[in-house]
């Protein structure tokens, strides 16, 4: 059959668990039907562009800007994934941006975006990133110079397009569970 796949786009600031409630939708599917999860973290360009800090002026590597996304490869991919025929029932597209570009948020049937306060999020994004070598300045540095002035500007309007926001800091199950049940009840009609 060329049925579409039902799309759902997970979107939120960095580290509030959009991937981690995509590889948890993608774990309870798989069972049931063909499911696909699309991380837009996959897309960074190998030379991403600079950005210069708001106040510090500093000059830092981009990661939270479009600009820093091989776009072309990515919608190429969603296109191929997202078509009738592709073989898929599911599809999960998740990353900073997958309520911000419009090809993905108009073609989502199912937009989600996963909220958390910035503390938790920073927190979070301190552990993270010191276990992939940064020190404790470098993380928050970087954070307080353009991540949280990205997010303000690009991530958090975007939750305005979401059908549902899930609660990052309670019980993350309880957020599977509900989009679980509305993504099973779509893929039955």
């Amino acid at each position: 059959m060329n049925r579409k796949p039902y799309v759902v786009a997970i979107a939120g600031g960095t580290c509030s668990g959009k991937s981690t409630l995509a590889d948890n939708l993608e774990a309870a599917f798989a069972p049931k039907c063909t499911v696909q999860a699309l991380h837009m973290d996959g897309y960074f360009k190998k030379e991403p562009p600079t950005t210069v800090a708001p106040i510090t002026r500093k000059v830092y590597v981009e990661h939270n800007s479009p600009d820093t996304l091989e776009l072309d490869r990515m919608y190429a991919d969603f296109q191929k994934l997202a078509a009738p025929g592709s073989g898929l029932d599911l599809l999960l597209v998740e990353g900073l941006f997958a309520l911000y570009l419009d090809p993905i948020r108009e073609r989502a049937d199912l937009k989600i975006f996963v909220d958390l306060p910035s503390d938790e999020r920073l927190a979070r994004r301190i552990v993270r990133f010191m276990a992939w070598g940064q020190t404790f300045e470098e993380v928050t540095e970087r954070y307080l110079d353009t991540v949280r002035f990205r997010h303000n500007e690009l991530i958090e309007p975007t939750r305005w397009h979401a059908d549902l926001v899930v609660n990052g800091v309670l019980d993350r199950a309880q957020g599977v569970d509900v989009a679980s049940c509305y993504i099973q009840r779509r893929l039955e009609e």
